[in-house]
């Protein structure tokens, strides 16, 4: 009897591997592609060279264990449907995809089925969807629409110009998006200037589309309307529906059952002084057991919104939507209703509360001995702002602090000490970059940017909040419950190499293929403290990071240097932490509201959805800004300000302004009257006649040319003068060879994200 003849082995090239991840995203880490390529021996030292080479390209992307394509989709994205092809197929494009650095968008083919039960997705919507790799003989991605996410895509949000003449028009915010002509009464009550919602009413058969208004949110320049054109453009769910209202209307009484009583233990609420809710409180005293000589028992309670949104209620299906909240300048776009985030589930002063708890032990050294989980009632027995608690730890305190001072406040900071003794020793990634916050006037128009003082404050909730939630992780892990973990992958290594050319043209060599750590980074960041190259170091570091996702597969967290985290602490505003509380009221059996998730199917699809919620929520708030600095500075044409190189690329700087914290662009025909050429590695622009230039971190000044509110865009010209800069033989090198090669032009001053 003859054998049988084995199949034919793939070839093993290059440009198969890439095909290979472009068609099966779900099988891509280095054992599936040994396995799909029927590599064994030296041949699987061939592919970890391989992909090292495709990773250092740029061609390949690690996300954990997985390898994807720089350019490829993800499992599940958001899409806009745009149009339909020849067959009524829905062609859709990914919502975040960023074309200035991976080119046009992919149109991916939605299916069309009429047996689908529930609305059905068509021209216009904004869909969640799952992605499929392109069949064999075709280069198109198709999808299946798992949730309809706006059915009102036929809203347009833009601004009503009433022309000399007397006729209307209808300017859209987004470039994309056709400008329409208003007819005389269409208007409504909106004035020239106004921020509208318009419908498309008909199409003329020569001229503009018309529309008419069917909402005002108000005049342009007034801060509200231009949140609400973050809100329009990034899809942001932010009005309730009826059934989620009617169901935060008739929330049960506060659940007593399966409770410990706690309400005698001070806890208190340390938040920012303007904040609404209050969803966690914190206690420390030292630990008395004679086994764990100068420890500390901290607790950390956290609103039990469990209790109040069952799995599966409209309330739930809401806040999976939002997948968190969005803060604004102005407002918060909650995920959940006022009626639980602001009332039932708030740790309001001296009013009991229902809480998940966990009490930890720390020994002297700071490191963790043991937690247990508690669901409790609780009474908050003070609401102090950061600001407050430290004055009164600084010898400051006042009517409020002075009478918790020595019996609350000081043991927190006690504790704090010794759980900063475990955190300097786990030593996290500890980049140095101000966080900037807006200050709105009476009228709501920007007053000032302020960079808000960092203290202890705020350090000692931090470190409290993290280790609660590596608690949870732990605990979930243990019970082999599945749980939505919070990772953050190593730096890739088409990052790390241009880090390391980087730090190469400042004098700072960085080990290659060395195991990197947040310690080794530190190393760095210590290295330049102090120094003019410190803003730019840790400014390229923190763009060298992987982006922190939830994920049901855990990695571990890079940044804070721990094997396993979770975020617990948040449910109120993070659809992720409410996944965490009902896993552990299920494993730890603490009564009503858990889920055994075990049992629960879909948990991927809701880590890809959260994270991209969190992504379009940081790109919301983003363009908020943009736009109100922007409006803010309209009328400053000609203005010279002083700031930062924040970005360098062929085409020209981004400049952030000292003053307010806002990015323009310097394109690079007004950086200086020479032809300047892009140095990548020194991140620097460099005259090709006097050598002089431009690099990130730079002090500059420069002066507003164009300024564009509804696009939130400022464009400068460099007023400052070249430096000489002193460079490595070897990136002048570079830097000349690049004359050689013509430069792109410029993307239009578009911002790349």
């Amino acid at each position: 009897m003859k054998g049988r003849r084995s199949p034919a082995r793939p070839e093993f090239t290059r440009d198969a591997v890439l095909e290979y991840l472009a068609r099966n995203p779900g099988r891509s880490s280095k054992r599936d592609i040994a396995k799909a390529f029927q590599l064994h021996g030296d041949d699987r030292i061939a592919l970890k060279l391989l992909l090292h080479e495709l990773e250092q390209d740029g061609a390949l992307e690690r996300q954990g264990k997985r390898l994807v394509r720089h350019d490829a989709l993800p499992p599940v994205a958001v899409l806009d449907i745009r149009e339909r092809d020849a067959d009524g197929g829905l062609i859709g494009v990914p919502v975040t995809w960023n074309e200035a650095e991976k080119g046009e968008a992919p149109k991916v083919r939605i299916g069309v089925s009429r047996f689908a039960k529930g609305p059905q997705a068509g021209v216009g919507n904004r869909v969640l969807a799952r992605i499929f790799a392109p069949a064999h003989g075709s280069d198109q991605h198709t999808a299946r629409v798992m949730k309809l996410i706006d059915t009102r895509k036929d809203a347009l949000l833009a601004v009503l110009r009433v022309l000399p003449d007397g006729t209307m028009r209808a300017e859209p915010t987004e470039r994309k998006q056709s400008e329409h002509a208003i007819a005389a009464g269409d208007e409504g009550t909106a004035k020239s200037g106004d921020l509208v919602e318009i419908v498309p009413v008909g199409q003329a058969r020569y001229g503009l589309p018309r529309g008419r208004v069917v909402a005002v949110i108000g005049a342009i320049k007034s801060e509200k309307a231009v949140s609400m054109i973050a809100i329009h453009a990034h899809g942001i769910p932010h009005v309730f529906p009826a059934d989620v209202e009617a169901e935060a209307a008739a929330l049960p009484p506060l659940p007593r059952a399966h409770r410990e009583d706690w309400r005698a233990l001070p806890l208190i609420t340390i938040d920012p002084a303007d904040a609404k809710d209050h969803d966690d409180a914190v206690f420390a005293e030292p630990d008395t057991a004679a086994d764990n000589p100068g420890g500390v028992i901290a607790i950390v309670a956290i609103a039990d919104v469990a209790a109040y949104v069952p799995a599966g209620s409209a309330l739930d299906r809401e806040a999976q939507l939002r997948g968190n909240s969005v803060y604004f300048p102005d407002r918060v776009v909650p995920m959940l209703p006022e009626a639980i985030s602001n009332d039932a589930c708030s740790l309001r002063e001296n009013e009991d509360r229902s809480a998940l708890a966990v009490k930890m032990r720390f020994a002297a050294d700071g490191r963790k001995i043991s937690h247990s989980f508690h669901r409790v009632l609780m009474r908050s027995h003070a609401k102090l702002a950061y600001e407050a608690a430290q004055a009164a730890v600084d010898g400051m305190p006042d009517a409020r602090t002075a009478p918790i001072l020595d019996t609350i406040l000081k043991p927190l900071w006690e504790a704090y000490a010794i759980l900063k003794r475990g955190r300097d020793a786990r030593e996290p990634l500890d980049l140095d970059l101000p966080e900037r916050k807006v200050v709105l006037d009476a009228e709501g128009k920007v007053e000032r940017v302020v960079v808000p003082p960092r203290l202890d404050a705020h350090r000692l909730i931090e470190e409290f909040m993290i280790m609660a939630n590596v608690c949870a992780a732990e605990t979930l892990e243990r019970r082999h419950y599945p749980l939505s973990y919070r990772v953050h992958d190593a730096p890739p290594m088409a990052k790390q190499e241009v880090l390391r050319e980087f730090l190469k043209t400042i004098g700072i060599s960085m080990a290659q293929g060395a195991a990197l750590t947040p310690a080794k980074l530190n190393g760095i960041l210590r290295m330049v403290a102090g120094t003019d190259k410190q803003d730019m170091v840790n400014t390229i570091m923190l763009r060298s990071q992987s982006q922190a996702v939830y994920a049901p597969e855990n990695i571990g967290h890079f940044g804070l240097h721990l094997r396993r985290y979770a975020h617990f602490t948040s449910p109120i505003r993070r659809y992720s932490d409410l996944i965490v509380h009902r896993a552990l009221v299920a494993a730890l059996e603490l009564g009503e509201g858990g889920v055994d998730t075990r049992t629960f199917t879909g948990l991927g699809e809701i880590c890809e959805h959260i994270s991209m919620t969190e992504r379009r929520a940081a790109a919301a708030e983003r363009d908020t800004v943009s736009r109100l600095i922007a409006n803010h500075l309209a009328d400053r044409t000609g203005a010279v300000f002083n700031g930062k190189v924040t970005g360098v690329t062929s085409s020209g700087l981004f400049v952030m302004l000292d003053e307010y914290g806002a990015d323009g662009f310097v394109p690079i025909g007004k950086v200086g009257a020479e032809y300047f050429h892009f140095d990548e590695g020194a991140q620097a622009l460099i005259g090709a006649n006097s050598g002089g230039g431009f690099r990130l971190a730079d002090p500059v000044e420069v002066r507003l040319i164009d300024a564009q509110p509804l696009a939130g865009s400022l464009t400068f010209e460099m007023v400052s003068k070249p430096v000489k800069l002193n460079l490595p033989a070897v990136s002048r090198h570079k830097a000349r060879a690049a004359v050689k090669r013509p430069l792109r032009p410029m993307g239009g001053g578009k911002r790349r994200r």
